[in-house]
C-alpha cells in the first residue's frame, strides 16, 4: 500500500532563520492527522513546504508515491481564514466551483454538470442556500464551510487544512469534524493544523507534535503523554491533565 505523505529531513528557513529543522515521518493513507505545538512552532510552515507553497532548503517529499507536482490533482488545500481576502467579488458559488477547474483543462469554463456537483458539495456543508452571496458576508463558520466545499469539490485524496477550526461557531465545528471523518471512512487522507489540544483526542488517529523540530509523531495519546508534550510546551504555559487551547501560528 502506498504512504499517503512521506517527509524525509526537511529544512525551511526564513531570511537565515531556520523555521522546520530535519523533520522526517510517514503518514498512512486513510487517516485524520492532526498537527499541534507551540506558537511559532512551524506549523504551517510545514505544511506550505510539504505542498511547495513555499522554497525548502533540502528534503524528499511525496505524496501518494509522487514528486508534489505530479500529485497535486489529488491535492486539496484549505489555507488560513486570515490569509484570504474576503473583499474580493467572489459568490459562494464560484469559490466552490473553483475546486472543479483542476479537472476542466486549459482555458475550458465549467460546465452544468460541474455547477451541479459545487452545488452538491455546499449541500453537504449546508451552505446551499448561501450560493449567491458574497464570500465577505458569511460568518467565519460558514466561510470555513465554504472552503471546504470548494476542497470537496476537487475530489482529492488528501486534504491539507490550516486552522480549521479557528474563530467559528459550534455549527460549523461540528459540521467540519463530521464531514473529515466521512472522508476518512472513504480511504481519504486529511492532515489538519490544530490548535485546541482538549478536542485532538476526540478528533485525530494520529497527531504530529512539532516545535521545529519533530518532537513525536504517533498515536494520539503517546503524544499527548505530558512527558512528551513538555518537550514541546517548555517554558509555556500549559495543563497537561486538563489541556487547554493552545493557539497556534
Amino acid at each position: 500500500m502506498t504512504d499517503a505523505i512521506v517527509v524525509k529531513d526537511l529544512f525551511v528557513s526564513y531570511q537565515g532563520n531556520q523555521a522546520v529543522k530535519d523533520v522526517s515521518f510517514t503518514i498512512e493513507k486513510g487517516l485524520l492527522i492532526g498537527i499541534i505545538g507551540p506558537n511559532g512552532a512551524g506549523k504551517s510552515t510545514l505544511m506550505k513546504a510539504i505542498l511547495d507553497l513555499i522554497p525548502n532548503d533540502k528534503g524528499h517529499i511525496e505524496v501518494l508515491g509522487e514528486n508534489i507536482r505530479s500529485a497535486r490533482k489529488q491535492i486539496a488545500y484549505v489555507p488560513q481564514r486570515s490569509t484570504i481576502d474576503w473583499d474580493f467579488p467572489i459568490t459562494v458559488l464560484d469559490v466552490v466551483l473553483i475546486g472543479t477547474y483542476p479537472s476542466l483543462g486549459i482555458m475550458k469554463r465549467p460546465k452544468k454538470e460541474h455547477k451541479s456537483w459545487a452545488l452538491q458539495c455546499l449541500h453537504k456543508v449546508g451552505m446551499e442556500e448561501f450560493k449567491h452571496r458574497q464570500i465577505g458576508e458569511l460568518s467565519g463558520g460558514q466561510q470555513q464551510r465554504v472552503f471546504l466545499a470548494r476542497a470537496l469539490a476537487q475530489k482529492a485524496e488528501v486534504l491539507f487544512l490550516d486552522e480549521p477550526f479557528v474563530g467559528i461557531d459550534v455549527t460549523s465545528e461540528e459540521t467540519i469534524i463530521t464531514i473529515l471523518r466521512e472522508l476518512r471512512q472513504q480511504g481519504k487522507t486529511t492532515v489538519v493544523v490544530h490548535h485546541d489540544l482538549s478536542k485532538a483526542e476526540s478528533y485525530f488517529d494520529k497527531l504530529l507534535l512539532l516545535n521545529k523540530e519533530l518532537i513525536h509523531y504517533g498515536e494520539v495519546n503517546s503524544v499527548l503523554e505530558p512527558a512528551v508534550m513538555v518537550k514541546a510546551y517548555v517554558n509555556q504555559e500549559l495543563f497537561f491533565n486538563h489541556p487547554t487551547e493552545v493557539h497556534s501560528s
